[in-house]
């Protein structure tokens, strides 16, 4: 009869020997637990401190009489193995009730002693306010702490897993909760991309996130914590340390077995150690990367239930083998869930990995059936062959379903191409036709194939704006209008083709819309049409939950504010539900129910659409309705607004937009404009040029235009110049030859002439308007003027002025 210890009663340690007994009925097997608890719900510590979990003793899966009474174990708890003697093959047990310590032999012994919180260097970290999480008794201290001291204040320090779900927990609780990361981005396992949108979301749900800091020291400072970073002090009635863990390898150095450089224990493939007769498993061993074949340290709780099983299956004959780890994690965040499998993409770069990344933005079922939110998808793959590297997905319903599809994916060592034929269940209330694991494989055989050649999000500042490339952004209007990127101009897709004479073939495109989508359709048109055409990878949407900081509120200020919409007996409120529109669809809807809508009347929106909580507030600004707040829960957020209202809203700006009034039509002034006008777009900024009266000249199209005209237009038409090329000089004219003169000046001196001007402030994303009653008068029509110029009126220069700087009058 085979005699087996197993040391550490929880995860690894405790599916080991369950398997040991099904394996083999008649072994002697004893599993030492120094603590109170065996098999106790990890994962699961945090929501019993925010209230999810009610019950303590649900946090125990078995007792040691249940786990004795099912599986025949003998379960010593408060029994703490001390040392382990190879040579004898015995170990030394301390009884933490008695005080006793006696010997225990083994025939093979299997190590599961997990891992240990970090204690980092800090001044103050022994502080009696200062907590850690990583077993029950931890737990309990904290809940009770929260119970019986009613702190109205938390500071978590580290943005990990346990950090994330124990900031949401006390938030929950009632604390006004801190996280405080060291690195730029909370979750290691997601890249900073992804974790941009966890980021806005954690700071809308009222917690406060310092990232890029550090704790230096924690001191008392009467009734609270004075916790001192490295930039800047807070203060708080408790903290919660949780940066990481590291293994608990004690005992495996003590038994002289070998360790890695960060102290894991090493295994191979059966999970033996250096020593034939010991097995280790769990947080506490060195893995094998599944991806790329490398040794790490992955501590999660799947991986060490399956490493206990396999190292009773070798203790009892069966050669079953671990074949590595790839990390495969999730995590709820609020409303959010965040899931990972394989590597990220700073891993990729660090192994040199010839790799290739996508973004893509998808609903979590059919888009017509209520309730379908949007995920996004970060797929990370190899550009020779397309094999899955890693895949990061945000979102919320259905998030989980799609990580393990991917997850399998990758442990069947899948190709990105594989990922379109994956036949998956559809049915609008679970999934779409095309499911997001399937457009996820579509976008990135596109981009390996050629069919659409991509940037990033970091490629976009750093792309000229002095009219070397041109800039396009093909969203509608109204999207554009409500956010957009310095520099770049707006042509709808649907719209692009009849405006390709506007666009330069000698020159690269680079494309903008909200997800990518719509940015493929629109590389497709100009690729065939003989330009070099790239996508902005994720579009306008990735770029700006990266660039945009949510702004810090309180849950409390998201509460719909039903006061300020002064709702009375004959108002009305009306409903309207978006959910399932992707960006611009939720916005043209509020539009036309508030154009429907009598002054004073509340619309209640619902949507799903990600964008449509930051861009509604700015909607309101820039259209003059009253803007009541808005509320997310579970991705659908709720906003109200009453059309008109007391607090007439503008639109608000970062004070950097030029406005530029052309009032002149001589050549000099007109030239010294679309210079000025230039080197703004050049250095980010919006810029405005509003033509009056003269100054109309500059944009007339040098051909004749037939169009019917009274005779007094006929007159104006006549007598004033057809086009840029027809001005005159302010000074020095002398019947055109002055302006003749001071063309060759500019062509010897390499300066752009006035019409290359016009041609790269278009280019540039520069906004030309024509007075609309300038027009009138002078008797031009919109036929007359060249392509790319808009009509407005004198309150949309007002309003362009209110926005900007600086305004110019020439």
């Amino acid at each position: 009869m085979r005699k087996v210890l197993v040391i550490g009663g929880v995860a690894g340690g405790a599916s080991a020997a369950a398997r040991l007994r099904r394996l083999d009925e008649h072994a002697n097997i004893i599993m030492f637990e120094r603590g109170e608890y065996i098999s106790y719900a990890n994962c699961g510590l945090p929501y019993y401190i925010g209230g999810d979990i009610k019950d303590r003793s649900a946090l125990t899966l078995q007792t040691p009489e249940s786990f004795k009474s099912r599986f025949n174990v003998d379960v010593r708890i408060f029994n703490e193995v001390i040392s382990i003697n190879p040579n004898d093959k015995n170990v030394e047990v301390k009884d933490h009730r008695t005080g006793k310590i006696y010997v225990e032999s083994y025939d093979k012994l299997i190590l599961s002693p997990g891992a240990e919180a970090v204690r980092p260097n800090i001044k103050g970290f022994d502080n009696a306010r200062v907590f850690t999480l990583r077993n029950i008794p931890d737990t309990y201290r904290i809940k009770d702490y929260i119970n019986q001291e009613k702190p109205k204040s938390a500071v978590v320090v580290g943005g990990g897993y346990i950090g994330i779900e124990m900031a949401e927990n006390l938030k929950h609780a009632g604390l006004d909760v801190t996280v405080v990361e060291f690195a730029d981005h909370v979750i290691a396992p997601l890249d900073f991309d992804m974790a941009s949108d966890v980021h806005n979301h954690i700071r809308e749900k009222g917690v406060h996130l310092i990232l890029g800091d550090g704790v230096k020291e924690i001191t008392d400072q009467g009734a609270a914590l004075k916790i001192t970073l490295g930039k800047q002090d807070i203060y708080a009635d408790m903290v919660i340390m949780s940066v990481g863990v590291r293994p608990d390898s004690t005992l495996a150095k003590i038994a002289g077995l070998s360790l890695n450089e960060r102290g894991a224990i090493i295994v191979d493939e059966h999970m033996r150690t250096s020593d034939d007769s010991i097995y280790a498993v769990g947080d506490a061993v060195e893995i094998t990367d599944y991806i790329t074949g490398t040794k790490g340290y992955i501590p999660l709780a799947g991986p060490a239930n399956k490493q206990g099983r396999i190292a009773a299956d070798n203790i009892c004959g069966i050669e079953t083998v671990y074949k590595g780890t790839q990390g495969s994690g999730i995590l709820k965040c609020f409303d959010l869930t965040v899931a990972t499998t394989g590597i990220t993409e700073k891993q990729a770069k660090t192994l040199n990995l010839n790799y290739e990344k996508s973004f893509t933005y998808s609903a979590s079922h059919a888009s017509y059936y209520p309730g379908a939110v949007s995920m996004s998808i970060k797929l990370i793959f190899h550009k020779d062959n397309g094999k899955i590297l890693g895949a990061q997905i945000v979102g919320y319903e259905g998030v989980d379903k799609r990580l393990d599809v991917l997850a399998t994916a990758i442990r069947a060592n899948m190709t990105v191409y594989d990922l379109t034929e994956l036949e998956l269940a559809y049915a609008p209330p679970f999934s779409s036709a095309k499911d997001p694991v399937n457009m996820a494989g579509y976008v990135a055989e596109n981009i390996l194939t050629g069919k659409t050649r991509i940037f990033h999000f970091d490629e976009v500042d750093k792309l000229p704006r002095d009219g070397s490339v041109t800039l396009l952004d093909i969203r509608s209007d109204m999207e554009y209008e409500n956010g957009s990127i310095d520099g770049f101009m707006n042509i709808t897709v649907d719209e692009l083709r009849k405006n390709l004479h506007r666009l330069d073939k000698s020159k690269p495109v680079y494309v903008t819309c909200q997800i990518g989508l719509r940015g493929h359709t629109a590389c497709r048109i100009l690729s065939q049409n003989g330009f070099e055409c790239y996508n902005l990878s994720g579009g306008y949407r990735l770029y700006n939950s990266i660039y945009h900081k949510a702004e810090q509120k309180g849950q409390e200020n998201y509460k719909l504010n039903e006061e300020t919409m002064v709702v009375a007996a004959n108002i009305t409120t009306v409903e309207v539900d978006a959910c399932g529109l992707q960006c611009p669809g939720p916005i043209m809807k509020l539009s036309e129910a508030v154009k429907n809508a009598s002054e004073g009347d509340v619309i209640e929106i619902k949507t799903t659409d990600p964008a449509f909580a930051a861009d509604v507030e700015s909607w309101c600004k820039r259209t003059g309705n009253t803007f009541g707040g808005v509320h997310s829960e579970k991705g659908i957020s709720k906003a109200i607004i009453k059309k008109g209202g007391v607090a007439a809203c503008v639109n608000y700006s970062d004070g950097n937009n030029k406005n530029i009034i052309v009032f002149s039509g001589d050549l000099d002034k007109a030239i010294a404009s679309f210079i000025i006008a230039n080197t703004a777009a050049s250095m980010g900024r919006k810029v405005t040029m509003f033509f009056t009266f003269w100054g109309l000249n500059i944009l007339r199209k040098p051909e004749k235009v037939s169009v019917k005209k009274d005779i007094i237009s006929k007159m104006f038409g006549a007598m004033m110049p057809r086009g840029s090329k027809k001005l005159g000089l302010s000074k020095m004219n002398m019947g055109g030859m002055g302006a003749k003169m001071i063309r060759m000046v500019m062509k010897n001196k390499n300066i752009d002439d006035l019409e290359s001007l016009i041609k790269a402030s278009i280019d540039n994303g520069v906004e030309l308007i024509a007075c609309s009653m300038s027009m009138d008068v002078m008797g031009i029509t919109m036929d007359e003027l060249i392509d790319g110029v808009k009509i407005s009126g004198a309150a949309t220069m007002l309003a362009n002025g209110e926005e900007s700087d600086m305004s110019l009058f020439i």
